[in-house]
Protein backbone atom coordinates (compact mmCIF):
# COMPACT_ATOMS: atom_id res chain seq x y z
CA UNK A 1 0.00 0.00 0.00
CA UNK A 2 1.09 3.57 -1.22
CA UNK A 3 2.13 6.37 1.74
CA UNK A 4 -0.58 8.40 0.43
CA UNK A 5 -3.08 5.24 0.96
CA UNK A 6 -1.92 4.63 4.65
CA UNK A 7 -2.27 8.36 5.50
CA UNK A 8 -5.65 8.14 3.59
CA UNK A 9 -6.92 5.09 6.18
CA UNK A 10 -5.67 6.73 9.09
CA UNK A 11 -7.49 10.27 8.53
CA UNK A 12 -10.59 8.08 7.85
CA UNK A 13 -10.25 6.03 10.64
CA UNK A 14 -8.83 9.51 12.76
CA UNK A 15 -12.37 10.89 11.76
CA UNK A 16 -14.47 8.14 12.47
CA UNK A 17 -13.49 7.98 16.20
CA UNK A 18 -13.81 11.45 16.60
CA UNK A 19 -17.51 11.31 15.31
CA UNK A 20 -17.92 7.93 17.74
CA UNK A 21 -16.62 10.05 20.60
CA UNK A 22 -18.82 13.00 19.96
CA UNK A 23 -21.52 10.32 19.54
CA UNK A 24 -20.70 8.59 22.33
CA UNK A 25 -20.37 12.13 24.36
CA UNK A 26 -23.77 13.13 23.46
CA UNK A 27 -25.86 10.17 25.45
CA UNK A 28 -24.49 11.79 28.90
CA UNK A 29 -28.05 12.95 30.76
CA UNK A 30 -25.97 15.23 32.56
CA UNK A 31 -25.48 18.33 30.71
CA UNK A 32 -22.00 19.53 32.09
CA UNK A 33 -21.13 16.32 31.62
CA UNK A 34 -22.15 15.74 28.08
CA UNK A 35 -20.42 19.30 27.36
CA UNK A 36 -17.13 18.59 29.02
CA UNK A 37 -17.06 15.37 26.63
CA UNK A 38 -18.05 17.37 23.46
CA UNK A 39 -15.31 20.02 24.21
CA UNK A 40 -12.53 17.85 25.51
CA UNK A 41 -12.71 16.04 22.24
CA UNK A 42 -13.27 18.79 20.06
CA UNK A 43 -9.79 20.19 21.84
CA UNK A 44 -8.04 17.31 21.99
CA UNK A 45 -8.16 16.48 17.76
CA UNK A 46 -7.98 20.13 17.27
CA UNK A 47 -4.51 20.12 19.33
CA UNK A 48 -3.38 17.19 17.57
CA UNK A 49 -4.48 17.27 14.09
CA UNK A 50 -0.92 18.61 12.75
CA UNK A 51 1.04 15.40 14.02
CA UNK A 52 2.46 13.78 11.23
CA UNK A 53 4.71 10.99 13.34
CA UNK A 54 3.36 7.66 12.54
CA UNK A 55 4.40 6.51 16.03
CA UNK A 56 2.78 8.89 17.55
CA UNK A 57 -0.43 9.28 15.69
CA UNK A 58 -1.38 5.23 16.72
CA UNK A 59 -0.56 6.50 19.95
CA UNK A 60 -3.14 9.19 19.75
CA UNK A 61 -5.46 6.53 18.24
CA UNK A 62 -5.20 4.20 20.65
CA UNK A 63 -5.51 6.87 23.45
CA UNK A 64 -8.67 7.43 21.89
CA UNK A 65 -10.36 4.52 21.67
CA UNK A 66 -9.38 3.82 25.45
CA UNK A 67 -11.51 6.88 25.97
CA UNK A 68 -14.34 6.31 24.03
CA UNK A 69 -14.82 2.74 26.10
CA UNK A 70 -14.57 4.81 29.37
CA UNK A 71 -17.31 7.03 27.86
CA UNK A 72 -19.61 4.46 26.74
CA UNK A 73 -19.16 2.70 30.43
CA UNK A 74 -19.44 6.49 32.48
CA UNK A 75 -22.87 7.32 29.55
CA UNK A 76 -24.08 3.88 31.20
CA UNK A 77 -23.69 4.35 34.51
CA UNK A 78 -24.88 8.36 34.03
CA UNK A 79 -28.63 6.60 33.09
CA UNK A 80 -28.76 5.41 36.31
CA UNK A 81 -28.79 8.94 38.33
CA UNK A 82 -30.64 11.41 35.52
CA UNK A 83 -31.58 14.74 37.17
CA UNK A 84 -34.08 17.50 35.96
CA UNK A 85 -32.91 19.30 32.58
CA UNK A 86 -31.13 22.77 33.26
CA UNK A 87 -32.65 25.54 31.67
CA UNK A 88 -29.67 26.05 29.04
CA UNK A 89 -30.42 22.93 27.80
CA UNK A 90 -33.64 24.20 25.73
CA UNK A 91 -36.84 21.93 26.91
CA UNK A 92 -40.45 21.40 24.73
CA UNK A 93 -42.13 23.93 26.44
CA UNK A 94 -44.45 26.73 25.67
CA UNK A 95 -46.75 27.42 22.81
CA UNK A 96 -45.98 26.85 18.75
CA UNK A 97 -46.62 29.95 16.80
CA UNK A 98 -45.70 30.38 12.92
CA UNK A 99 -46.49 29.56 10.00
CA UNK A 100 -46.72 25.93 7.87
CA UNK A 101 -43.04 24.37 8.60
CA UNK A 102 -41.54 27.82 10.39
CA UNK A 103 -42.56 26.80 13.77
CA UNK A 104 -40.75 29.44 16.39
CA UNK A 105 -41.20 28.60 20.15
CA UNK A 106 -42.27 31.02 22.59
CA UNK A 107 -41.68 30.52 26.07
CA UNK A 108 -44.07 32.18 29.21
CA UNK A 109 -41.80 32.55 31.71
CA UNK A 110 -45.05 34.93 33.77
CA UNK A 111 -41.32 36.93 34.74
CA UNK A 112 -43.09 40.06 33.98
Amino acid sequence: MSVAGLHRDTAFQARSLFRSLLRTSSQFSNYNFREYARRKTRDMFRENQNESQERRIQELMQKGLQDLRLLKRQTIISQFYQMDKLVVEGQETGKETGDHGGIVRQKETGWN
